[in-house]
């Protein structure tokens, strides 16, 4: 029978077809694309110890709810803004293409003290379901943010005064005055495509967007898959991430409020990493003794300091200074730091971290309290008190000289910090009583600021946000007590213009004399009197790599999340 030629290739092909499917499936074949075995996917576990409502914190948050502990890391896991911070505290871009800088002709400052900042967004930037990330964005979450009827803030926007955006990758922002964190614009972002109609129609109900749960949109390393009240939510990586997808597949962020549990969960394995704060370093070091499958990095986070109440205090001695130097130097806080601390840490003489690179610097003008019950005593006495029989100092009226140090319950280290430092107190003649608040009184904001004596608390010592030392920020009944930053409700022109002038000084060397002038006048007045500063302890499990440890509190814990690596 004749086969055309054509008939012949076909023949041919089928013939090799039909060999391939007869191929040999033994451990010596070849194997085709079909065949080989999918790559295993790549995951991990977090946890945290806190049950967020949604996913929005830190200085971007809703502020009628509380700051979960580890939110702000969370939220950065799945939304990326303009810039972020290093370990080191360096700014370095993320969705813009550079940070502001006056070096580089982005951030302009003009003879009457007003300022221009220019942001490129790159070119590739999107959300997570494929919109592209404009400009357009940008205005829109301004919008979002300077709404009165929405309980949303970020600092920076107070300062702004105009923002435009000549178009879709670029917008500039024309500021009322001068601002040193102006390059920390739009740490984190909205979708306008996602929030703009109900914005539009009814701003409440923004606020009960599926948006800011499971169906959240970001532009982060990683998405939201899945999210569980109150239990857990699942991360899935975004392939389109802008500087690269992520190495880890999927992370799940498990939420677990309880310090025990907590640890339970890091010894029994089931934990690669700890988010945000969580347990105290004592906890931290009794898990480090016999976890051997990671380990427990400590890194500074804040500070730990005593408040002195200034309006209306009793005993109305906090209000002079050679009393306030007495309790200064009553504590002994190198005690504090071995026994709470572990020695990790020096004793906190201001709030300038001795990372920051200014606190070399300021640390000439730094006024020092040597542990010196004995001089605390003098220092009293000066002031009228006399001893009693029973050892304990009393005023000209006979009155015992008392007072009360208050802190907030179910933290180690506050507890056991006011416990010590009362027990300093009452050797030199005070009648100390440490006071632990119950969780019910935390949101009385009232009640907070109008504490009788000492309030202990950890407290953020980022350099830029030295304002909360403003006494525009003291509560007070004629602002209904909200402004809440300035818990001893200081008051002093003075003070304020430093703090003021700091603020809106661009120039790092003028800006560094200034704070050295602040920090002077903080501990030689003693407005606030610090004691230790803060640990932050991490556990990170020996599989998980590239993990960066905070060295100073302006840092990210998760700031290269996309270079994470799982060892097989």
């Amino acid at each position: 029978m004749f086969v055309s030629k054509h008939g012949r290739v076909l023949t041919f092909i089928c013939a090799v077809l039909a060999a391939a499917c007869a191929a040999p499936t033994g451990p010596g074949a070849m194997t085709t694309g079909a065949d080989r075995q999918p790559v295993a996917r790549k995951t991990m576990t977090a946890v945290m110890m806190s049950t967020p409502a949604q996913l929005a914190s830190g200085n971007l948050h809703v502020a009628s709810t509380p700051t979960w502990q580890g939110g702000d890391e969370l939220e950065e896991l799945v939304n990326a803004g303009l810039t972020t911070a290093d370990q080191n505290g360096r700014r370095l871009p993320l969705l813009a293409q550079a940070v502001p800088a006056v070096e580089n002709g982005l951030w302009k400052v003009f003879p009457d003290g007003t300022m221009e900042t220019t942001w490129k967004i790159r070119d590739r930037a999107s959300w997570h379901d494929g919109t592209p990330f404009t400009s357009e964005d940008l205005i829109f979450t301004a919008a979002l943010y300077q709404t009165d009827e929405l309980p949303l803030v970020e600092r920076p926007l107070r300062f702004t005064q105009a923002i435009e955006a000549p178009d879709a990758h670029t917008i500039v922002v024309k500021w009322k005055q001068t601002y040193i964190a102006a390059d920390q614009l739009f740490h984190t972002v909205r979708p306008k495509h996602v929030m703009e109609k109900a914005f539009s129609e009814d701003k409440q109900e923004v606020l009960r967007l599926p948006y800011w749960t499971s169906e959240y949109v970001g532009t982060g390393a990683f998405k939201v898959r899945d999210w569980v009240d109150g239990s857990h939510i699942v991360l899935e990586a975004y392939d389109s991430y802008i500087l690269g997808r992520p190495s880890i597949d999927q992370i799940t962020v498990k939420f677990s409020p309880d310090p025990r549990a907590v640890a339970a969960r890091i010894l029994a394995g089931d934990v690669d990493l700890t988010l945000g704060r969580n347990l105290s370093l004592q906890e931290a070091m009794q898990v480090r003794e016999t976890w051997r499958e990671g380990a427990i990095e400590v890194g500074y986070e804040n500070w730990i300091a005593l408040f002195p109440q200034f309006m209306n205090p009793t005993p109305q001695a906090m209000q002079e200074l050679p009393f306030r130097r007495a309790l200064m130097h009553a504590l002994d806080r190198q005690q504090l730091v071995d026994v709470l601390q572990f020695g990790m840490v020096p004793v906190a003489h201001t709030w300038v971290s001795p990372t920051e690179a200014a606190y070399r610097e300021v640390e000439p003008g730094i006024v020092k309290y040597d542990f010196d019950p004995r001089r605390a005593r003098q220092l009293i006495e000066t002031l009228g008190f006399t001893a009693g029989p029973d050892g304990l100092l009393r005023d000209p009226g006979g009155q015992t000289l008392a007072l009360e140090i208050r802190t907030s319950g179910g933290d180690n280290t506050h507890e056991g910090a006011i416990i010590t430092a009362a027990d300093d107190l009452r050797r030199v003649g005070i009648a100390a009583e440490p006071v632990i608040l119950p969780d019910a009184r935390r949101n009385d904001r009232a009640f907070q600021q109008t504490f009788p004596a000492l309030r202990l608390w950890r407290n953020a010592n980022n350099l830029w946000t030295l304002d909360r030392y403003h006494s525009t920020n003291a509560g007070t009944p004629e602002n209904n007590f909200r402004q809440t930053s300035n818990y001893a409700r200081y008051a002093n022109p003075a003070f304020d213009a430093l703090i003021d002038r700091y603020l809106v000084t661009i120039n790092v060397q003028e800006r560094t004399r200034l704070l050295g002038q602040i920090v002077q006048h903080q501990t030689e007045q003693l407005t606030v009197m610090g004691l230790f500063y803060n640990t932050e302890p991490h556990a990170v499990s020996n599989r998980l790599k590239n993990v960066t440890s905070k060295t100073t509190p302006d840092a990210s814990h998760v700031w290269n999340v996309h270079q994470w690596e799982l060892a097989s």
